[in-house]
């Protein structure tokens, strides 16, 4: 059975519940990469007074888990193009849940910023593996919006770490502060999220193109029987039986040839970008906040109240993602959130802030939701994980160092300065897509991959 065989199939099959369950079980994983992402950032000014984390401490911590989130996407992402999808789901949230859980027992802030280094090599590939195994999976015409139904069950852990962090850090539950509650929780929910991934069956593009063509087509005969069993008089393509191909593993400096090197240039410019506007703001929020003159309360219930604009803008791209074009919809998002970034670090009254920053959360959830669609087309199967994955490392890298430029510069110049950075990155964003970007939505994947 040929490659294009199998995406036929896939492409033609009507969503069932096993593609439902696919995508709650990859959502859930989401939710706890984007509240350990947010963590660190919810908690610095609570770690600041309570575990007497200051000055480089601080900003280690904020930094230790995406430094290994950079070393965990470049990896684990290249494992899941060798050794499949599946595993490597197990191996990001394993070492994260462990790690997580440890680092609700540290005694020390060193050894909180070691378990958060380690916990972050375990979650770093989570996300483009998510993008690629969901387009892999998804029929070409709903992909967009099915990926964005999974992020926006992911972008619940961001209100859910704030709102969390708002209600147990002022409080020690069974002798434990409460924010070393936070880090136990999120392990032990990844956790159940790992028992529930067993479910998921490998990829059937990346079974093919590993030339396991029977075990490929097994697994699309299990989506077929669903298809016909939940919708009677539905015709689905037979398959046809060929001679198998040869295995095919391509090398990561595959990346830098053509046709791919445009692409690859796009991505790691744009991810490099993205964190600017993206994980800047998310992060950064209770400092800004601080800065302002707020206190550790006020500034946590803000921060709270900031973060519903996540899944509220991850939910409003589900109607918009196959009715524009992903590159238009990301260019968009990214000139709002310039716009809306300035408005935030000039705001004063605390009705302004709050209403500004839920703006500005909903429009970067537009653009992120985008942003990982987006990147799990560019690549044909042998290389999406890989691709994607060696991109999004970049950004990890970029929020480690994050700390140690905009945390000077908001003690130096302020807030202000800080959204000016912000916007500056955004407007270069822009750019690099318009210029550089091929246009994606509503094709196959196949089709994707054979543009030059």
């Amino acid at each position: 059975m040929s490659a294009p065989a199998v995406s036929a199939r896939l492409d033609r099959l009507p969503i069932t519940r096993r593609h439902r369950f696919a995508l709650v079980a990859v959502g859930i994983g989401m939710f706890f990469d984007l509240y350990e992402v947010f963590l660190a950032g919810t908690l610095a000014t609570v770690l600041s007074t309570d575990f007497g984390v200051t000055g480089t401490n601080q900003k280690l911590v904020l930094a230790s888990a995406f430094v290994g989130a950079f070393i965990g996407a470049v990896t684990l992402s290249r494992l899941a193009d060798r050794l499949g999808r599946r595993r490597a789901f197990f191996l990001t949230l394993g070492v994260y849940s462990l790690f997580s859980v440890l680092a609700g027992f540290s005694v020390n802030v060193e050894m909180l910023i070691i378990c958060r280094f380690v916990a972050g090599i375990g979650i770093g590939a989570e996300l483009p593996l998510c993008d690629a195994y969901l387009s892999d999976l998804l029929p070409a015409r709903v992909r967009g919006r099915m990926i964005a139904w999974a992020y926006t069950l992911g972008f619940c852990g961001v209100p859910v770490a704030g709102f969390l962090a708002r209600a147990i850090t002022p409080h020690t539950i069974l002798g434990l502060a409460g924010w070393r509650w936070m880090f136990i929780l999120g392990g032990l929910g990844a956790l159940l999220c790992w028992l529930m991934r067993r479910g998921l069956p490998e990829s059937p593009r990346w079974l093919e193109s590993m030339g396991r063509h029977d075990e490929a087509d097994a697994v699309v005969h299990t989506f077929e029987d669903a298809a016909r069993h939940e919708h009677p008089g539905t015709r689905l393509p037979e398959p046809v039986p060929v001679p198998a191909a040869a295995t095919r593993r391509e090398p990561f400096r595959a990346l830098f040839r053509r046709p791919w090197r445009r692409r690859t240039v796009m991505l790691w410019i744009f991810q490099l970008l993205q964190t600017f506007g993206y994980y800047g703001f998310g992060s950064l929020v209770p400092l800004v906040l601080a800065a302002k003159g707020y206190d550790v309360v006020t500034t946590l219930t803000f921060s709270a109240l900031t973060f519903l604009g996540y899944p509220i803008g991850s939910a409003l791209s589900i109607p918009l993602i196959e009715r524009v074009e992903r590159k238009t919809l990301i260019i968009a998002a990214a000139l709002g959130m310039m716009v809306l970034g300035l408005g935030f670090g000039y705001a004063t009254s605390g009705a302004l802030i709050v209403l500004l920053g839920v703006a500005y959360t909903i429009v970067s959830n537009l653009f992120s939701n985008g942003l990982h669609v987006y990147q799990g087309e560019l690549y044909p199967t042998t290389l999406r994980a890989t691709g994607a994955g060696s991109a999004y490392s970049l950004s990890r890298l970029a929020t480690a160092v994050m700390p140690f430029v905009l945390i000077p510069l908001l003690d130096s110049a302020g807030p202000n300065a800080v959204f000016a950075a912000i916007a500056l990155a955004m407007v270069l964003l822009a750019v690099d897509v318009a210029v550089l970007g091929p246009r994606t939505t509503g094709r196959s994947l196949d089709e994707i991959t054979a543009q030059r």
